[in-house]
């Protein structure tokens, strides 16, 4: 990530993107219930405020950062819920004037930072380059939830290069948060972009291969679908157990999306 500028504008445009979906919604759907458990549309946008009011004050305020962490370690099962919670029953023009405000303090920020500083974070130091990166991970997953909540079809962009390098470095972080030993050798990672380019991690001549659709990876490495429902495919019997575990967030795994069609 050597030019954090470009994953900014990146950013600002998947956030935009996000907006417009939310901005005219009546009270009503803003109530509609996400593929997240207990998670409202408004749950969703007060996330993404929360989430980047704790990076602004990572960025901007390490001491108040810091007590964010403490609370989190106090209560790692509730703490983020607690956050969705508190935003979920602000108004909704009130909601969404707060992820407005603190996505663009937060973005002018990471901006203004000098060159190679890194900030703290609920898991290893993050650059600037890759604070955005994640917090554009985020918006577009928990955009997905919206979008699927209120049955909008996004047109997907080349901005998921950013999620798809994301699921690719977060490898040997899937299998270790299950418990597991990471594969010692690198893979091969081809994807197809929205655009028609292809997407390429790893050395060429590697054992075990993960090729398909790049949108489709970006869905599967956020558990936003399940993997019999995406066009992804491995070679190999450890790039095959990735594909069954991937994640890109940082955290405990999670439970994902049902295959379609499942029963419960």
């Amino acid at each position: 990530m050597s030019d954090p500028l470009a994953v900014l504008e990146d950013l600002r445009s998947e956030s935009a993107e996000l907006d417009l979906i939310v901005s005219e919604l009546s009270e009503e759907r803003w109530a509609l219930a996400t593929p997240a458990p207990r998670w409202s549309v408004a749950h969703q946008i007060a996330h993404l405020a929360w989430t980047d009011h704790s990076a602004l004050l990572a960025v901007t305020d390490a001491d108040a950062f810091a007590a964010l962490v403490r609370d989190a370690l106090a209560a790692p099962d509730r703490f983020v819920d607690d956050g969705a919670d508190a935003g979920a029953a602000l108004p909704p023009a009130e909601l969404l004037a707060r992820w407005r405000a603190g996505r663009e303090e937060l973005l002018t920020a990471l901006i203004a930072a000098p060159a190679g500083t890194r900030f703290p974070w609920y898991g290893p130091p993050m650059s600037a380059a890759s604070m955005a990166t994640g917090r554009l991970m985020e918006t577009w997953a928990h955009g997905q939830d919206v979008a699927d909540a209120l049955a909008v079809v996004r047109k997907p962009t080349d901005r998921l290069r950013h999620v798809a390098r994301i699921g690719v470095r977060a490898r040997d972080f899937a299998f270790s948060a299950r418990g597991l030993t990471p594969p010692t050798e690198e893979f091969r990672v081809e994807l197809t972009a929205p655009s028609g380019g292809l997407w390429t991690y790893g050395p060429e001549g590697a054992a075990q291969r993960v090729t398909g659709s790049g949108l489709d990876f970006c869905l599967l490495v956020t558990q936003r679908a399940h993997r019999d429902d995406v066009d992804v495919r491995a070679d190999g019997p450890d790039a095959d157990r990735w594909l069954d575990i991937a994640q890109a967030f940082a955290g405990p795994p999670g439970a994902g999306r049902p295959a379609k069609g499942a029963t419960e």
